[in-house]
């Protein structure tokens, strides 16, 4: 398969401007191509994850990728699929996150090959120093007023209301694309479904102020079946920096996929052949219950943003948690592990016995639940079954001698720690 063929196969083709001419030009020679990526927090989530794994997928079949941080979008703010105005944030703020971006980024594109070399480049360098005469007269000049109106990102704000600095985002972003092809030779922009139009007005200035051609393709925005939000939790978005989700919560997100959706975010996100996705899609239909597409989904993209050693690690804490013999653990990965779970802070000097314990914790609403759970076997802590209504613990037999974990049941856990 040619990189078009290969990405259609994966679902990854929403739309492209010049179809024909665009497959042409992949296949006769190396091109330039790039995505944009707006530094609005101190990392990237793994929304971003599939324009990235895209970038990767062009460089490894021979191109040039291109990942552009926004040090001066991000000071503005995208319109596209916002209701309101986006929070401004300030210069510093923006400039650390891009830093923190830019390192991210490197994780995934290789600046080392000989022939296709990746680049990072930052759209302030070119766009921080342009006065508001040279932007409205050089750029603002090439686009009409009746078009950008009807541009998707622009005309579902037009009812609540937008502001001039993100109606003007367009711009900046075409900006950015009439540079790269100035500075780069870059002829390929890929974006989000939702970036057609800034990415057609990108083409369009392109052709005006250059007389040459260039070429836009989008990729889906990624859902889910059962129609909740891509990448959110309970305890909000997945990162890919790891001290803002763990790797374990990371590998954890993607082993729970839903049998409706691993074939699916396997093609996405992993660079598994053709026939292996295959092969694993006949597992989900004739023994759904060894999960074996989901582990190969979580191992593959955990490995892929966090590094082998990492992901091994990830696993055996997810194989410990299963098996509840939690004893492996060390105290850090005891409070990585429970990180989600309910928690409780008790005085070193609270009681100890079991039933103070688990009503202290919530595993039990009263006294009375708790002994008749302790008497019936379904309490065990640290990964021992409690029995004995009367049993007390040492601080010596805790985890660090401050952590305790309950389970109650097969599945609900809860972690008390002693300050």
């Amino acid at each position: 398969m040619n990189i078009l063929e290969e990405l259609e196969f994966r679902g990854l083709v929403f739309q492209t401007t010049d179809r024909a001419e665009l497959e042409k030009l992949l296949d006769e020679q190396s091109i330039g191509l790039y995505v944009g990526f707006d530094p609005t927090a101190d990392s990237l989530h793994i929304g971003s994850l599939l324009p990235i794994l895209t970038l990767r997928r062009f460089q490894l079949a021979g191109h040039k990728p291109i990942a552009v941080v926004g040090g001066a979008t991000g000071l503005i703010g995208d319109p596209s699929g916002k209701k309101q105005e986006r929070t401004l944030n300030g210069p510093e703020m923006v400039a650390n996150w891009t830093q923190k971006i830019h390192a991210q980024l490197s994780r995934f594109i290789d600046f080392e090959a000989e022939e296709n070399a990746g680049i990072v480049v930052n759209n302030y360098d070119w766009t921080g120093d342009m006065s508001v005469i040279e932007f409205l007269r050089d750029i603002g000049k090439n686009f009409s007023l009746n078009t950008m109106l009807n541009r998707e990102s622009v005309s579902a704000r037009l009812e609540t209301g937008i502001s001039f600095t993100e109606f003007s985002y367009m711009l900046l972003q075409s900006n950015d694309f009439l540079e790269l092809y100035r500075r780069h030779d870059c002829v390929l922009q890929i974006g989000g479904s939702d970036q057609w139009g800034n990415i057609v007005g990108g083409i369009d200035l392109i052709r005006r102020a250059t007389g040459q051609q260039a070429y836009g393709l989008t990729i889906p925005l990624v859902t889910k079946s059962d129609g909740t939000k891509f990448g959110k939790t309970e305890s909000g978005a997945i990162w890919l920096d790891a001290t803002k989700t763990s790797v374990y919560q990371f590998y954890q997100f993607w082993l729970n996929t839903q049998d409706d959706d691993v074939i699916k975010f396997l093609k996405y996100f992993t660079f598994l052949s053709k026939e292996e996705i295959e092969a694993l899609e006949q597992e989900v239909a004739d023994n759904p219950g060894a999960r074996k597409a989901q582990k190969a989904l979580a191992e593959h993209v955990t490995t892929l943003v966090h590094g082998q050693a990492e992901t091994e690690r990830a696993i055996r804490m997810s194989s410990v948690l299963f098996s509840g013999d939690i004893k492996e653990l060390s105290v850090d990965e005891i409070q990585e592990v429970f990180e989600g779970v309910p928690s409780t802070s008790l005085q070193r000097d609270h009681a100890t016995d079991i039933v103070s314990l688990l009503v202290a914790s919530g595993a039990c609403s009263s006294k009375r639940q708790a002994r008749e759970d302790v008497t019936n076997g379904a309490i065990s802590v640290n990964g021992d079954k409690v029995t004995d209504v009367e049993r007390e613990f040492t601080h010596e037999e805790m985890f660090g001698g401050q952590f305790l974990v309950i389970r109650r049941g097969k599945k609900k856990y809860f972690l008390v720690k002693f300050e």
